[in-house]
């Protein structure tokens, strides 16, 4: 199956990976010239990753209807996002008020291991690529137009 992702922040990053793993064709489509531009700017340049609360409280944790995304935590969790890093060679810490920040305290070294892992798992990403259009015929996306 072809995937497209529109967007190449942390979420789009997670999502190119998740299809590529399922064994997706993916491209991977963001309009700055770089991926996660963002994210090196959170947790004040350290990146904040998550929490190291169990589900159920990180879920309780949650502003609004936390409950509503159960279901996407029973199928990536917190661990699995430590563990993700893990693999490409980045550790992580367990700060004040369960905070999980890369031991390196660079919200850099959280995007390079996101970018090896979209070249390990062959995601074509194309930068300097706005989506403007989305095509769809017969309920079908057949074209999105950069």
């Amino acid at each position: 199956m072809k995937t497209v992702v529109i967007g190449g922040g942390p979420s789009g990053m997670m999502a190119a990976i998740s299809a590529s793993s399922k064994g997706d064709n993916v491209i991977l489509l963001e309009k700055e010239n770089s991926l996660g531009k963002k994210l090196l700017i959170t947790g004040k340049g350290r990146c904040n990753i998550t929490s190291s609360l169990p589900m159920s409280e990180f879920i309780n944790n949650i502003q609004g209807n936390g409950k509503f995304l159960f279901s996407c935590f029973q199928e990536f969790t917190n661990q699995d996002i430590i563990n993700l890093l893990r693999k490409n060679g980045l550790e992580v810490k367990n700060e004040r008020g369960n905070r999980i920040f890369p031991v390196t305290d660079s919200a850099k070294s959280v995007l390079d291991c996101f970018i090896k892992e979209l070249k390990e798992k062959n995601v074509n990403v194309r930068t300097n690529c706005e989506v403007t259009e989305i095509k769809v015929e017969n309920e079908e996306v057949t074209r999105s137009i950069p």
